[in-house]
């Protein structure tokens, strides 16, 4: 049995099709084929099973699964112990996180750990979901809320402020909003209704409005609709940091608190270089909220 082949079935696996894991390995869909057979025939038990939507893991693939990703963990941390500085970490760790975040907390926080740290490469994958872990769609993730199932550990990372916002623009062409009730008839900008990935991120009933006019599943596309002058939205304060054209409207009255958290795989733990990364990652973007937020 060969590594080569644990870790073409563990992309299989992960992404339940040869040529999604071919591209992620940068081999030809022929050849992963062929790597899975030859695990197959090592191990005497048939590990997937192919439907037409893709390749899904067999009773023997779902116990190898485990064994497998023990495996890839030891190779990776013995590959970090003979490489270089071991104070330095290297290779390439892909982080999940929500629009807002990946926008513009996670670039300057990470560029900041690449620069102490030459040989890393970090990938950002700003999708607004919840990522699965257990495919290895990320190596961590950042969500707003605890997740709830899944052989996962959860670490709070800060707490962060929202609050609703419009432009100068808007709100000097528009009526006075002195309380609540004067947001009837304003035109509101949030997310899509249906498409509102985490309870967490439902701001609509905090505004006391039943609907919105301008929605986005992206909070960058919503923050710039609000910059344009099209309405108001409820906006991320680190997002408002150097926008001088935005104020808050009745910060008294409508102020919100939310949290973001670690997420990563149980089996992790024992990845020091995952640990190094995750205790960076999590000051850099506490530093970075705490930062941008007194600027607003």
């Amino acid at each position: 049995m060969r590594w080569d082949d644990i870790r073409v079935f563990l992309a299989v696996a992960r992404r339940e099709s040869l040529s999604a894991a071919g591209r992620a390995l940068r081999l030809d869909p022929a050849t992963v084929g062929r790597r899975v057979q030859r695990l197959e025939e090592a191990l005497g038990a048939r590990l997937f099973v192919k439907s037409p939507q893709g390749y899904a893991l067999s009773e023997a693939g779902q116990g190898f699964l485990a064994h497998a990703g023990a495996v890839e963990q030891a190779v990776t941390g013995a590959l970090e112990e003979t490489r270089g500085d071991p104070d330095l970490l290297t290779g390439s760790i892909r982080i999940g996180a929500p629009d807002g975040c990946a926008t513009f907390l996670l670039p300057q926080v990470t560029a900041a750990i690449c620069d102490a740290n030459p040989g890393l490469e970090v990938q950002i994958v700003a999708l607004p979901r919840v990522f699965n872990l257990s495919k290895r769609e990320a190596d961590m993730a950042i969500g707003v809320s605890r997740p709830t199932a899944g052989r996962l550990t959860v670490q709070k990372l800060t707490d962060y402020q929202l609050h609703l916002v419009g432009a100068r623009s808007y709100l000097d062409a528009h009526p006075p909003i002195r309380r609540r009730a004067d947001l009837e008839g304003h035109r509101l900008v949030g997310y899509i209704p249906d498409m509102i990935y985490d309870t967490e991120l439902d701001y609509l009933a905090e505004t006391g409005a039943e609907r919105v006019a301008l929605a986005s599943n992206s909070v960058t596309v919503q923050l710039n609709w609000v910059r344009q002058g099209a309405g108001l939205a409820v906006v991320h304060d680190f997002a408002m940091a150097g926008q001088g054209d935005l104020c808050k409207v009745l910060p008294g009255e409508i102020a919100l608190t939310r949290s973001f958290y670690l997420i990563r795989h149980a089996d992790d733990r024992r990845v020091e270089r995952l640990n190094r990364f995750a205790d960076q990652l999590a000051a850099g973007l506490r530093a970075e909220v705490a930062r941008r937020e007194r600027l607003t």
